[in-house]
């Protein structure tokens, strides 16, 4: 992860970890700002998940409680998400 610009507020970075396992809808299990954020993403990255920017979604889905279901609305962007996920992990196979 290169480092944020100097003007960049480090609280506004966000990250966000989902779970997902089929039939359920996905769930919340980490959300962070600033330096937590970035241990979110150095563990994604460690673990081999691959990392999607989406800022706004990023803040919508920080705003839900851990391990709770997504909402309904955020399904197709979350769906995205996994999907683009789901690429990145194929490629690298």
């Amino acid at each position: 992860m290169s480092p944020p610009p100097a003007d960049e507020d480090p609280r506004r970075r966000i990250a966000v970890a989902l779970t997902y396992e089929a039939p359920s809808a996905p769930r919340v299990v980490a959300t962070g700002r600033g330096p937590i954020a970035d241990a979110i993403v150095a563990e994604a990255r460690a673990s081999g998940v691959a990392i999607e920017q989406n800022p706004v979604l990023a803040d919508a889905l920080s705003r839900i409680e851990l391990d709770a279901e997504i909402p309904e609305e955020l399904y197709r962007a979350v769906a995205e998400v996994i999907a683009f996920v789901i690429r990145a992990r194929d490629r690298i196979r």
